[in-house]
């Protein structure tokens, strides 16, 4: 039998139940869903508290630093080398002695140069004996021939007779003018001689710096045959010492020659030096695209040595009275950078957007807000959205440092 049929064989009193029935169901499910979607609306609503650390909002001090590490070289550096062959006869200084300027360092052997002086003074004697002797026979030939001119001027003398005392005149003074010049050939001679025996007392001397230096290697013994310009010993000068460090592109044009500059080695961990930038290279390498910087570090007490590894401190600004925040509370929020401030009578935490400046190290410069005060989540803000609520365990606040300039929690504005 079909369904029609059926329903058209119920009776009134059954159909007026079956509808009754159908609308009880109804309502029965739209209670139902209105219950579970106020439960998940109030569960929504209901967003759980996370636990957090704190930190104040501070004022003071902060700088913008550049930090460099680098190496230790000599302010300058130079080889003392013999002009003159010879052996070795004395090396009187020795690696780490001091030098001053103009000091003897080593002497050569010098028998064959005060030879050489020997025999350069015996020839300037004979030299100056035929200069002698010519002079004399240039002055008889002057007087002869003042009175062949005499003579002749009488008609004593005939023109050939005079000619011939006219040449021989001329030739004495030829004569003289070779002896002349063979004297000054000697006395050259003499002072050549002399200034190679004094090469053989080598001696380190420098032009600009200051009077000691130091020896910073020895190259030869004593004893050994040396020849023109081989190496002896090397000098360097130890006061200024000069560090030498590199800048990337981003740092390099914020160098400027005559700031001031820290300098600490791991060697002396309780000691700060202090330097000046002396010279800024006007490239950067392409292989690294870095550039050298040398700067000037005063060790008046010789504590730093070439080779020596630094690090150096160049400081670009500093903010005297400056906003500051733990660098760890600041959050990204969508596009917006900033905080999440504390609101520690309500127990919630309301996101602020800052405008950071200068960071240095674990700390942040806060430009914008100016106003900005309280206590910022510095532990577990990662987990936080606007108005979350947090819990804040007994040594939940960071007192470590400095208490916030303002009571008064910062809200949400």
């Amino acid at each position: 039998m079909k369904l029609s049929e059926k329903v058209k064989k119920m009776s009134f009193i059954q159909k007026v139940l079956l509808a009754t029935g159908g609308l009880l169901v109804v309502l029965l499910l739209w209670r139902v869903g209105q219950a579970i979607f106020k439960e998940a609306k109030a569960n929504n609503n209901r967003q759980p508290a996370v636990a957090v650390v704190l930190s104040p909002v501070d004022n003071g001090l902060i700088r913008d630093i550049g930090r460099f590490s680098g190496t230790l070289i000599p302010k300058s550096q130079f080889v003392v080398a013999p002009k003159v062959s010879g052996k070795l006869k004395k090396l009187y200084i020795n690696i780490g002695d001091k030098v001053s300027r103009g000091q003897i360092v080593a002497q050569l052997d010098d028998e064959e140069y005060q030879q050489q002086v020997a025999q350069a003074e015996a020839d300037l004697k004979v030299a100056r004996a035929n200069f002698e002797e010519a002079r004399s026979a240039l002055e008889l030939a002057k007087k002869d021939l003042e009175r062949a001119a005499t003579l002749h001027q009488k008609g004593i003398y005939s023109d050939a007779q005079h000619d011939a005392v006219q040449a021989q005149y001329e030739s004495q003074a030829a004569r003289f003018k070779v002896a002349e010049a063979q004297v000054a050939n000697r006395e050259a001679a003499l002072e050549t001689a002399r200034l190679r025996l004094s090469y053989t007392r080598i001696i380190a001397t420098w032009e600009t710096g200051g009077n000691i230096r130091y020896v910073g290697e020895r190259y030869v013994d004593e004893g050994a045959l040396l020849s023109a310009n081989t190496p002896i010993i090397s000098i360097v000068e130890l006061q200024p010492i000069t560090a030498v460090i590199y800048a990337t592109d981003k740092e390099y044009f914020r160098i400027k020659v005559g700031q001031e500059v820290t300098v600490a080695s791991g060697v002396f961990p309780d000691r700060v030096f202090h330097g000046q930038v002396t010279r800024v290279a006007p490239l950067l390498r392409e292989t690294t695209r870095q550039a050298r910087i040398e700067v000037d570090i005063d060790n008046e007490e010789n504590f730093l040595k070439p080779g020596m590894f630094i690090n150096a401190e160049i400081e670009y600004d500093r903010r005297e009275n400056a906003r500051i925040i733990p660098f760890s509370a600041i959050v990204t929020r969508g596009y917006s950078q900033g905080v999440f401030v504390a609101d520690i009578e309500n127990k919630k935490a309301y996101f602020k957007a800052i405008k950071t400046g200068i960071i240095e190290g674990e700390k942040a410069e806060v430009v914008e807000p100016a106003d900005l005060s309280g206590y910022v989540v510095t532990l577990g803000q990662h987990l936080l959205q606007d108005g979350m609520g947090i819990i804040l365990p007994e040594l939940g606040i960071d007192t470590s440092s400095s208490q916030p300039d303002n009571k008064s929690s910062d809200r949400r504005g």
